[in-house]
């Protein structure tokens, strides 16, 4: 029996060594990995996109709140509204 207690841990170490690059190599390891990574990548560069345009609409927010000149800007640019004092010419 004593010469038999060596076996078991020869057998483990030899699973570990198969075992372990096998999970890091296959589908659920390494490849999932650099997927997840390059996915938070994504997320992160989506994310700066959407702050530099909450920040530029909170301007926006900010100027026609506090700029009667921004208003005027919006309703003659967007809306083609004019001054009843002024004529407008249409090419």
């Amino acid at each position: 029996m004593a010469r038999w207690r060596w076996l078991l841990p020869l057998g483990l170490i030899l699973g570990s060594v198969i075992a372990v690059p096998a999970m890091i190599l296959g589908e659920e390891g390494l490849p999932r990995y650099r997927r997840m990574r390059y996915e938070l990548d994504d997320a992160r560069a989506a994310n700066r996109k959407l702050r530099r345009e909450i920040e530029t609409l909170r301007e926006e927010i900010h100027d026609l709140r506090k700029d009667p000149r921004a208003i005027e800007r919006i309703a003659r640019d967007e809306l083609g509204m004019i001054k009843p004092d002024e004529l407008l010419f249409q090419f």
